[in-house]
């Protein structure tokens, strides 16, 4: 016998060793995929939503303040109980607001979809958001913010430090807070 003994069982080893680098890396890039997948599948859905309380506004701008509590603001989400009352325009329009309140929060509050009592159709901890960004030009700000899987850059407003209002404060980590919104000009109807 020679030196040579073992030296394929020494192969066979390193050869192992590369392979299982080799599938623990692939294991974290499918971990780290189905985190972006998740992230995407929720900014998905708060686009959604953001569009849905706009397309809402629009279609009852007669009494588009019943959507806001003014430069306050108005939050719904899972853990709201009741919307506010409205006094603008007729008992219709009041009532239609109402019900698109309603509807909304139920959306955000993931009502959509159900699975053994568990409602699954919104992002983590959503939020939805209506305020009067602009008394003058009667501009309203539609908000939903929610908790995202990985941290990132926190939401501002646009001075750059102001830590953004709707969710703020709500995940623990603002890194990990999510906010998309849209801006809604309701014109001077007569």
């Amino acid at each position: 016998m020679t030196a040579q003994q073992g030296v394929a069982l020494i192969e066979v080893l390193v050869t192992l060793v590369i392979l299982l680098f080799g599938l623990l890396g692939l294991a974290g890039v499918s971990s780290r995929a189905n985190v972006a997948e998740m992230e995407a599948y929720q900014r998905i859905k708060a686009l959604q939503l953001v569009q849905d309380m706009a397309d809402r506004l629009n279609a009852n701008r007669k009494v588009a303040s019943c959507y806001s509590n003014g430069a306050t603001g108005l939050q719904l989400s899972a853990t709201s109980t009741t919307v506010p009352a409205c006094t603008a325009g007729n008992v219709q329009q009041q009532t239609q607001a109402a019900a698109d309140l309603t509807a909304w929060k139920d959306l955000i509050s993931g009502q959509a979809e159900t699975q053994s009592g568990a409602k699954l159709g919104a992002m983590i901890g959503a939020i939805g958001c209506v305020t009067l960004d602009d008394a003058a030009n009667n501009i309203y700000l539609i908000a939903v913010s929610w908790q995202g899987l990985a941290k990132t850059a926190a939401p501002t407003l646009a001075d750059g430090s102001t830590a953004f209002p709707c969710g703020s404060g709500a995940y623990g980590d603002e890194k990990l807070h999510r906010v998309v919104t849209t801006k809604v000009r309701i014109g001077a109807l007569s």
